[in-house]
């Protein structure tokens, strides 16, 4: 099997929208930013809120909605790496139904908890886009307030050096999903292995990191009676913005990658981990110094992969 071929969109990262802070010269102030803001909240639908699937994706995102409109970053979905997260449950209190809220961080640690106020069991029941609206924007201002208390609020105010100053960029690696086989395994370790070559610090905690780094990959059938497969690695920041994705696209005869990658998965890591770095690059991660180094350092040539071993 050939390397799986790398798309150039991580390489396009600085052409796009992306922020850049340190492009030119932007002057002693936007040198002293600090990190984004320490948290952003995610907002997955409930799976415990007494709620059918579609109005509890309907609720997430009213929830995430008001919180935005507090001025708390807020997203309705599941977390990136670095965000914390929403949890809502709800119970049944007589002729009533409560929502409960819960925040995490991003190491999955309990930051508060707060109670909303009850809702007729009918109107709850019905699940109307516009009572949910009306119970999101009524109990926002108590999930607000737990950002502002106790450990929830010594840890939002812990800023990370955004451009790498105080040292190599930490990244959190929240590992990969999807793949086949010992793919998910074989991927992320060898990412763990290559990701330091490439001037990045990787972590499992939160803790520290300025970003955080996933990948997945997709199976599919291909013409010919091929498989196309697609490996996605997504890196974010600590305001949970999409900083970029490298993805990697190859068609392959079924059932190859079902047993062990081997070297394929060396290759894939050799690959996306450099798009991995020129994203964080193109984003000011590594600092004006590391990048100049990156720009004027020759580009490795891709290898050649083994068959993996089945």
């Amino acid at each position: 099997m050939r390397a799986l071929l790398l798309v150039a969109l991580a390489l396009l990262a600085g052409c796009g929208d992306l922020p850049q802070p340190f492009r030119g010269n932007p002057g002693l102030q936007a040198r002293r930013l600090a990190a984004p803001p320490a948290y952003r909240i995610a907002v997955p639908a409930p799976d415990a809120a007494l709620l059918p699937d579609a109005a509890s994706t309907d609720f997430a995102v009213a929830l995430a909605e008001a919180l935005d409109a507090s001025d708390v970053p807020a997203v309705a979905g599941p977390p990136a790496p670095l965000d914390w997260r929403l949890t809502v449950t709800a119970d049944r209190e007589g002729a009533s139904v409560v929502p409960s809220y819960v925040i995490r961080d991003a190491e999955d640690r309990p930051m508060g908890q707060a109670r909303g106020r009850p809702v007729p069991l009918p109107a709850w029941a019905a699940s109307a886009p516009a009572t949910l609206r009306e119970v999101a924007a009524r109990d926002a201002p108590a999930v607000v307030a737990l950002l502002g208390r106790g450990e929830a609020a010594r840890a939002a105010s812990v800023t990370v050096p955004f451009n790498g100053s105080g040292g190599p960029p930490r990244v959190r690696f929240a590992g990969v999903r999807g793949a086949p086989g010992d793919g998910n395994t074989s991927l992320a370790a060898r990412m763990r292995e290559m990701l330091p070559g490439r001037g990045l610090v990787v972590q499992d905690g939160a803790e520290g990191a300025a970003f955080g780094l996933s990948g997945e990959v997709t199976m599919a059938p291909a013409p010919n009676g091929q498989q196309r497969v697609e490996i996605v690695w997504t890196v974010t920041r600590r305001d949970g913005a999409d900083l970029g994705r490298a993805v990697q696209l190859n068609e392959v005869p079924p059932g190859t990658l079902r047993g062990l990658w081997g070297d394929v998965a060396y290759v894939v890591a050799q690959e996306a981990s450099a798009a991995v770095r020129d994203i964080i690059a193109n984003a000011g991660g590594l600092g004006e110094e590391a990048a100049r180094r990156r720009e004027s350092r020759p580009r490795e040539p891709a290898a050649a992969a083994a068959p993996p071993r089945n």
